[in-house]
């Protein structure tokens, strides 16, 4: 799986996915819409105005029609694209973060269940491992909460 960011355009993002698909493999490729850690505040700074919701379901929108296999999304957002752009279409998302953990630099989170239960595709969790004391642990909590989860 390989990414690029949606905001670069339907140019790019059709090029890319041709050019992977020129190689032959069978890699996936997603487009990145809105960080995790940004908030409409920050989208506001950037010139992007509305709610975070409207412009990730924008650019996941423009990501589908350029024949991407999904996107990367906060939880947060992964009900809406799941609903609007169906159950094949892959939903990547970082900020996941098992309760009680530290949100660090991120503003649209779930825990891992609740990602599940939005309908990710695949979770991304990186410092919630990688930082914790016993990172096995850990993610052995994780992967046991994920299995808890009925869809």
């Amino acid at each position: 799986m390989v990414n690029v960011h949606a905001l670069g355009g339907a140019k790019m993002m059709s090029a890319a996915r041709e050019a992977l698909d020129k190689s032959g493999k069978k890699t996936k490729l997603i487009a990145v819409t809105i960080l995790t850690s940004m908030d409409e505040l920050q989208l506001s700074e950037i010139g992007l105005e509305g709610k975070v919701e409207d412009q990730v379901l924008r650019l996941a929108r423009l990501t589908q029609k350029c024949g991407l296999d999904g996107v990367v999304c906060s939880p947060k957002e992964a009900p809406v694209l799941r609903n609007a752009l169906g159950g094949d279409f892959l939903l990547v998302t970082p900020g996941v973060r098992p309760a009680g953990a530290s949100v660090d630099d991120q503003s649209r989170i779930a825990t891992p269940g609740q990602a599940v239960l939005n309908g990710a595709s695949f979770l991304v969790i990186g410092r919630p491992i990688t930082a914790a004391p016993d990172p096995i642990a850990a993610m052995q909590n994780i992967a046991a909460e994920v299995r808890n989860i009925h869809v």
